[in-house]
């Protein structure tokens, strides 16, 4: 309806309409004026809600500008801008979630803690550079969302063959003028069926929340009774079972991954939909109107809810500390033979410590005996103090949370 408001006073500007007819449909467009169980049952009939809708508007109308109303345009004009407004506002939204899951991420900072490769501990990291790689994905997603909504809001007015031709030479200055009242771009090239842009915003939905996916498939793990280094925000039977009295499921990481899972095999039917034919789509169009609407909610429950868990993680540093210890010294595998390899070179320094690793974990053994035992004479005079502690090789872990926090906090400037 405000696509068809602005039609009207746009081809009033361009001299089409009189500014009498325009005021009048403008004023007609409104929600109060539609039967909606009409409009669902001739939508459902006709296949398409604009010619009910148009003649609900008309209905309401004095002769004149009752003949007016819809002057020129498709169905899918009006489709097309009216969802490239709800795409836009969508993705305003989207980014304001975003914001608040990237704030409530910048928050963690610097525990050293075990980095993990393949599901096992690989070397010492902190907890404060493990967020920053999810900080520095947050601060690209934000990009993404500007980029994505610049594309989509574009307004859509080129008539039932993609050529104006009802509204004739004077058609580009409507188009302009609908743009600008609605605050949309405009464009000389329809997108009838170029459903890129569609596609690129449920691809950006789903993105958004596999990325807070990702964030929630790591408190789930760290969450692990044998690993318990972080937990969800507790409340009273948060979590809980129906069985197990001392259950407190991570409900919350839950329903973001589950609806992640579902966003990104939904979003795959909007490359379908880029299939759509000739100057009008014949079905693939009906793909979005299901899909388009489900992915934006699911990205901004995915994004909301792991802000949720984000603001109320609860930290726990001597489990981080625990378990750092929990490999006998295996952790610093890497940190010793970075320091012997300058003297024996990295082969000789790698297969070194390979065999203090073996011998530490089958005779239960700290990787430093083990390793003192298997060197041969001299071999170790480059290690200095025995065993190296795992604060002293977490690299630039610093580094890397102040610039991600730098980056997440003046990408708006």
């Amino acid at each position: 309806m405000r696509a068809e408001a602005a039609l009207a006073q746009a081809q009033a500007e361009a001299g089409i309409l009189t500014a009498d007819d325009a005021r009048a449909i403008a004023a007609a467009c409104v929600p109060s004026g539609i039967d909606l169980d009409r409009l669902w049952a001739e939508a459902v009939n006709v296949g398409y809600p604009i010619l009910p809708l148009v003649r609900m508007i008309a209905a309401a109308l004095p002769d004149g500008p009752n003949g007016r109303v819809h002057y020129g345009a498709t169905t899918q004009d009006i489709m097309d801008t009216g969802v490239a407004l709800q795409m836009g506002e969508a993705l305003d939204h989207l980014a304001a979630l975003l914001g608040s899951f990237g704030d409530a991420v910048a928050r963690h900072a610097g525990t050293v803690a075990a980095a993990r490769t393949h599901a096992q501990q690989a070397v010492p990291t902190t907890f404060g550079a493990k967020m920053a790689v999810l900080l520095a994905e947050l601060t690209r997603q934000r990009e993404r969302i500007a980029l994505t909504a610049r594309r989509v809001r574009v307004v859509s007015l080129f008539g039932a063959g993609g050529t104006s031709a009802a509204m004739g030479e004077r058609s580009s200055a409507v188009r302009e003028g609908v743009a600008r009242r609605l605050g949309l771009r405009t464009t000389e090239v329809p997108w009838h069926v170029a459903r890129d842009g569609v596609a690129e915003f449920g691809v950006t939905c789903a993105s958004l929340a596999a990325t807070a996916a990702r964030f929630a498939r790591e408190v789930v793990d760290l969450s692990r009774t044998e690993i318990g280094e972080v937990r969800e925000a507790g409340g009273h039977h948060r979590g809980a079972s129906s069985t197990m009295p001392q259950k407190a499921n991570p409900i919350g990481c839950e329903a973001v991954i589950g609806m992640s899972g579902t966003a990104g095999a939904l979003s795959s039917g909007l490359f379908r939909a880029m299939e759509a034919g000739h100057e009008r789509a014949a079905g693939e169009w009906q793909v979005e109107w299901y899909v388009v609407p489900l992915l934006a909610e699911l990205a901004a429950g995915a994004l909301a809810t792991a802000a949720d868990v984000a603001a109320g993680l609860r930290v726990y540093p001597e489990a981080m500390r625990a378990n750092l210890d929990a490999e006998d010294g295996l952790i610093m595998a890497e940190a010793y033979m970075m320091r012997l390899a300058p003297a024996l070179g990295r082969e000789r320094a790698h297969d070194l410590v390979y065999e203090a690793a073996r011998e530490a974990r089958e005779n239960g053994r700290l990787l430093a005996d083990a390793l003192r035992e298997v060197a041969g004479p001299g071999e170790l005079a480059g290690l200095g103090a025995l065993p190296i502690p795992p604060e002293s090789y977490i690299g630039d872990a610093e580094a890397i949370c102040a610039a991600a926090l730098d980056a997440w906090r003046t990408i708006d400037e």
